[in-house]
């Protein structure tokens, strides 16, 4: 029988972590533990440190794109299988180059940090806010009904344009956003990629009808049925909620193409139940 091998402990010593460290104490939200109480929880430490810096935008201290794609995908298996709607907000600030160009990029540092603390004032603690890139912001709101969702994107759109900014002594500045909205759809394995574009289609309409407006795709219909949606839906594992997919032909269509997996069905075979055998020696 083979030897058991002993893991070699790592001698923090030997590891350059002083760039890491730089990171963490320029970013100024992590208190790291002492390192002689516990070398291991010192480098968990500074391990969680640098995943949560990979996950957020300097800038603004909301969540960057990598953090927001991640959560759209766990978003779009939730609505897989639970049915429940979800929003997709992207919005953009309207004419943020004149902004930069006439009051410099300082200047437009000062309106992201704005709009973004705007946006996070006007969501629920279980949303997810992000800098999708840029002067673009993206949203999720889990759990949303088409006329809830309606609301939140207008209460966005006023609040942002009546924020006051002041960017110099006696500078002050206004920006209006663009938004486009876009639901999952219900009962349908989609992709990050499909619901970006919906919403993104709704954002240029907003954009070509004079900005600083929301334009909103209706909730997609499902062509699954409930009676449908039990007899598929009970046969899968906890694990495996692709059942169905949306087809990628035409992400701008509210109507929802529905592929059925043969290969995700689980579940045995019920027994045809055959007719009784009549008794002979019952009598007519």
């Amino acid at each position: 029988m083979p030897a058991t091998t002993v893991p070699t402990l790592v001698d923090l010593r030997d590891l350059r972590i002083d760039n890491a460290l730089a990171l963490l104490n320029q970013a100024g939200t992590l208190s790291l533990p002492p390192l002689s109480e516990s070398p291991t929880n010192y480098l968990q430490s500074v391990v969680n440190g640098l995943c949560e810096l990979s996950l957020r935008d300097p800038l603004t201290g909301l969540g960057n794109r990598r953090h927001f794609l991640s959560a759209m995908e766990r978003e779009i298996d939730r609505v897989a299988r639970s049915g429940e709607q979800a929003l997709l907000l992207i919005l953009d600030i309207d004419h943020f180059k004149k902004v930069n160009d006439t009051y410099g990029h300082h200047a437009g540092d000062q309106i992201l940090q704005s709009v973004a603390s705007c946006l996070l004032d006007c969501v629920r603690p279980m949303d997810t806010v992000a800098r999708f890139g840029g002067e673009e912001f993206a949203i999720i709101l889990p759990n949303c009904q088409n006329a809830f969702g309606a609301l939140v994107a207008e209460r966005i759109r006023e609040s942002v344009a009546a924020t006051v900014t002041t960017v110099a002594p006696t500078v002050n500045v206004q920006v209006t956003v663009s938004i486009g909205g876009a639901y999952a759809p219900q009962w349908v394995r989609s992709t990050t990629a499909i619901w970006t574009e919906r919403a993104d289609q709704q954002l240029y309409h907003a954009k070509t009808q004079g900005r600083n407006r929301v334009c909103q795709a209706s909730q997609p219909d499902s062509i699954v049925t409930a009676e449908e949606k039990n007899l598929l839906f009970g046969h899968l594992s906890v694990s495996d909620p692709a059942w169905i997919q949306i087809s990628a032909g035409d992400a701008s269509s509210n109507a929802t193409e529905i592929v059925v997996d043969p290969t995700k069905m689980r579940g045995p075979r019920r027994k045809r139940r055959e007719p009784p055998t009549p008794d002979p020696k019952v009598s007519s």
